[in-house]
């Protein structure tokens, strides 16, 4: 008897050597990074600004990405590996605007530009929603019952689908967008510079960001989406319509992703069909990072991924380089998932603890 009730304390004493040999790890590395960032502030306080505005840029994208992927992880715990390719869907919709319909130039006016960036936001936003209520529609809903493998695999399968389509609508290579964006600075305070295009990426950004909040916390359509997410039985007991509810919710995360292939287009001038695939798998890290299901989470897991990118690229000092930086993202995946797998902001639960 007495061996029993002394057990629980044994095995406290004997915690395997990896339990505090992984905390003292990611403590180092930790340390390393900020001995790293320290460095190269110091060796050029207005170049490592500047980076950092262009990490606050990239970061804009993905979040509007990333939010879609855990808007509809939240409602259906399902990973929609075709939302990479629904946002550069809705890049192609942006660049067919643009070209073909607003006739955009180099040196177009102002308010060419604006009603170019306007109508094409529109329309990209429109078309990639319709798509991606359809695909949950047609693909998603049908086995929604299943085992959670059937869908994660038709989610893949989707994926591939709509590359194939944008292979047949625009064809292998890179579609190129003219450079409409104003380049000049908006600033410039002591070597540090900020662009005009950087500008106007993060002002289309932040508003679709805050409507999507607004939308979530304040609205009734907002309300049944937490409910569902939450307890799709009992939210059907009180009279929400679930499938409407998971389908507005596709709807919702597919007119991010459009935002976003807009946002894309202009910023970096050029998309092609496996721009989702690649640009997808970092914002769905950034959603992980920050709590996948968590709509604050994914901003700022975005804006994480954002910063790490843009000063592994653009760092000068002992910088591993641009060819490295999918092996850090991913990297920061694998960590977080064994680390804190309920990301920075997201709460630990008891399926997940």
């Amino acid at each position: 008897m007495a061996t029993h009730v002394h057990t629980p304390a044994l095995a406290r004493r004997r915690r395997p050597l990896s339990a505090y040999l992984l905390p003292l790890g990611a403590a180092i590395l930790l340390a390393l990074l900020a001995a790293w960032l320290i460095g190269n502030l110091l060796k050029g306080p207005a170049y490592f600004i500047t980076i950092a505005f262009i990490g606050l840029t990239n970061g804009a994208v993905y979040a509007l990405v990333a939010l879609g992927y855990t808007l509809v992880y939240g409602i259906l715990e399902l990973i929609n590996f075709a939302h990479g390719d629904v946002f550069m869907l809705g890049g192609m919709f942006s660049a067919t605007m643009i070209l073909s319909v607003f006739h955009l130039t180099l040196h177009a006016s102002t308010a060419s530009l604006v009603a170019a960036i306007v109508g094409s936001l529109a329309v990209a936003m429109a078309a990639c929603g319709l798509l991606n209520a359809t695909i949950e529609f047609v693909a998603y809903r049908p086995l929604r019952g299943a085992p959670r493998l059937a869908p994660l695999i038709t989610a893949i399968g989707m994926s591939f689908i709509l590359e194939d389509v944008a292979i047949g609508w625009k064809g292998p290579g890179y579609t190129a967008v003219p450079n409409v964006l104003p380049t000049g600075a908006v600033f410039s305070f002591r070597g540090v510079v900020y662009h005009w295009n950087k500008l106007i990426v993060v002002v289309i950004t932040i508003p679709v960001l805050l409507a999507l909040m607004w939308l979530v916390q304040r609205t009734r359509q907002g309300k049944a989406m937490r409910a569902t997410a939450q307890d799709r039985d009992a939210a059907a007991m009180m009279g929400i319509n679930v499938n409407r509810t998971i389908s507005f919710t596709f709807l919702i995360a597919g007119g991010l992703a459009g935002a976003g292939g807009l946002v894309y287009a202009l910023y970096f001038g050029q998309i092609r069909y496996d721009t989702g695939f690649s640009l997808g798998l970092i914002a769905f890290t950034a959603a992980v990072l920050g709590g996948i299901g968590n709509l604050p989470g994914a901003v700022l897991g975005a804006l994480c991924i954002g910063f790490i990118q843009a000063f592994n690229e653009g760092l000068r000092w002992h910088t591993p380089g641009s060819d490295w930086t999918e092996s850090i993202v991913f990297s920061i995946l694998i960590l977080i998932l064994v680390f804190r797998p309920e990301g920075l902001l997201g709460e630990r639960t008891p399926e997940g603890a």
